[in-house]
């Protein structure tokens, strides 16, 4: 079986050449770990990478290597990372801004293509996110048509692209909009003319994000004729759940965020709706997935098969959980495992209605920080709290539209993925979703992101203690609150005059 491609999946990626485009990006990191460590006979992996902050590609390439995600497979296979080949290139520029040699040497070598790149900025100008997930996705489709030894090609789309159906099916969606065409007017026209038209051309759709991945999906169903597609939706992936280290993550997406911003006593309001269920899968499970589903794509060729294999990485009907019972989670959890240096006790509140948010932001985000931020200039030090409060109040409203909102998303394809495993591809590929452990799950993302995002350290002692004091700052302010709340009632006599409304209700009603 180990060398029948069909039926071993680590057989079908040996000695093949693997095109990644987003490899510097939270999926492209796993994703590379995991070829690399599973399917250790590939031949290479062509990551295509940019410049940026005045890195080189091979500078961007060696600091991403660096990143912890990698210790097992440095310690265990440290020459596997020598099958990375940077590829100089920008999604966002025309024809993926690929220079003619490493563009032929692809041509020649590639024969799985892994479509990741995408702008997930919900605020991105619409020429931005057409030029970054629209004609990115086209430029591949092109390029892949080209490929001499071309078996699949999978685009990672978002279960986010249908959020104008409250039931999302893994299939294929027409749109609206020729995606010809809206490319063509990115192209074309001023900037400032088409932020006038943006709202026009969202239509139903929140944001140019998921306006653009919908028209890559578009993309992808055009020329598929030619070439063997998948299109693979993840929903909110976040910190992996085993694989290669528990709890690992490299952003504040999700609710890592939500833990880290709470923990912190800087997050006191969110907008959302407490009762929708919140979609969420370990990256590392969505990784797995997405192996599999090129596997399962490319064992077939063209003339076989022309349809489009379309997935739902999802947590439907695996686990759900609301909001509400995350936040609870999330302070049972940072009571156990405080973060250092909070600035007030954990503790957020969750509304749906947009004045009370807005009413709480301002006594419970802005009046403190403004406090706080002048008590660090008289003390010489930088304000920094209503700067980080204004972050977190942009951040909460451009994602209130999928916080206040819930969809479900199918995916019955998905689960047989893992489903139908042999038990030689379920030592490396297999995910036994009936059996996660939330609780667990959501410990190991907090440590993950104490550990891998703030940089923390788990002798949790002096975190603790420090707990400890926020706690009893928190009820003594409190209760001199209240304290002076009353005493000003006392001074105005408003109890007096309570009491003679009173006697004057009682003796009406005798």
């Amino acid at each position: 079986m180990e060398n029948n491609a069909d039926m071993y999946v680590p057989a079908f990626y040996a000695g093949r050449s693997i095109f990644i485009t987003g490899a510097t990006g939270f999926l492209g990191k796993v994703l590379i770990e995991k070829l690399l460590r599973s399917c250790p006979d590939i031949a290479e992996i062509f990551v295509l990478i940019r410049e940026k902050k005045g890195l080189s590609v091979r500078e961007r390439l060696k600091k991403m290597l660096d990143n912890k995600l990698f210790d097992v497979l440095r310690n265990e296979q440290s020459s596997s990372l020598n099958k990375i080949i940077p590829i100089t290139g920008n999604v966002a520029a025309e024809n993926l801004g690929l220079l003619p040699a490493e563009e032929q040497m692809l041509i020649e070598r590639v024969s799985v293509i892994f479509h990741v790149a995408a702008s997930v900025r919900f605020d991105e100008s619409l020429k931005d996110a057409i030029f970054n997930n629209t004609r990115s996705t086209r430029d591949v489709c092109i390029l892949a048509q080209r490929m001499k030894k071309i078996v699949v090609l999978l685009h990672i789309s978002s279960t986010y692209t249908q959020t104008d159906k409250p039931i999302v099916e893994e299939t294929l969606y027409p749109s609206v909009f020729d995606w010809r065409k809206v490319i063509k007017v990115a192209e074309s026209v001023d900037e400032h003319i088409l932020r006038i038209f943006t709202a026009k051309y969202l239509g139903t759709m929140p944001n140019t994000y998921t306006f653009s991945k919908r028209l890559a999906e578009q993309v992808i169903s055009d020329y598929s004729d030619s070439l063997p597609c998948v299109i693979f939706r993840p929903s909110i992936v976040i910190a992996t759940i085993d694989e290669p280290i528990k709890g690992w993550i490299d952003n504040f997406n999700g609710p890592v965020g939500l833990f880290i911003g709470g923990g912190k006593g800087i997050l006191r309001v969110v907008l959302s709706d407490p009762c929708a269920s919140c979609d969420f899968m370990p990256v590392d499970v969505a990784i797995k997935a997405t192996l599999l589903a090129a596997w399962k794509r490319g064992i077939k060729t063209i003339a076989e098969d022309k349809t489009i294999d379309v997935y739902n990485c999802a947590s439907n009907d695996i686990k759900k959980i609301d909001l509400r019972n995350i936040v609870q989670m999330a302070f049972e959890i940072s009571e156990k495992i405080p973060l250092e240096g909070i600035i007030w006790k954990p503790q957020t509140m969750i509304t749906n209605n947009r004045f009370n948010y807005f009413c709480w932001v301002l006594l419970l985000h802005i009046l403190p920080a403004l406090f706080l931020d002048g008590i660090l200039k008289l003390c010489g030090s930088r304000p920094m709290l209503l700067r980080l409060q204004r972050k977190v109040f942009v951040t909460n409203n451009a994602l209130s539209y999928f916080l206040l909102n819930e969809w479900t998303f199918n995916n019955d394809k998905l689960k047989l993925l893992f489903d139908d495993l042999s038990a030689d591809n379920s030592r490396d590929f297999g995910y036994n979703y009936r059996y996660i452990d939330i609780y667990d799950y959501f410990k190991n993302g907090l440590i993950g992101g104490k550990i891998y995002l703030l940089n923390e350290s788990m002798d949790l002692e002096a975190a603790r203690a420090h707990r400890k004091r926020m706690n009893w700052l928190d009820t003594i302010i409190k209760t001199l609150f209240f304290m002076v709340i009353l005493w000003m009632l006392y001074y105005k006599n408003i109890f007096s005059y309570v009491t003679e409304i009173l006697y004057y209700l009682s003796a009406n009603i005798r």
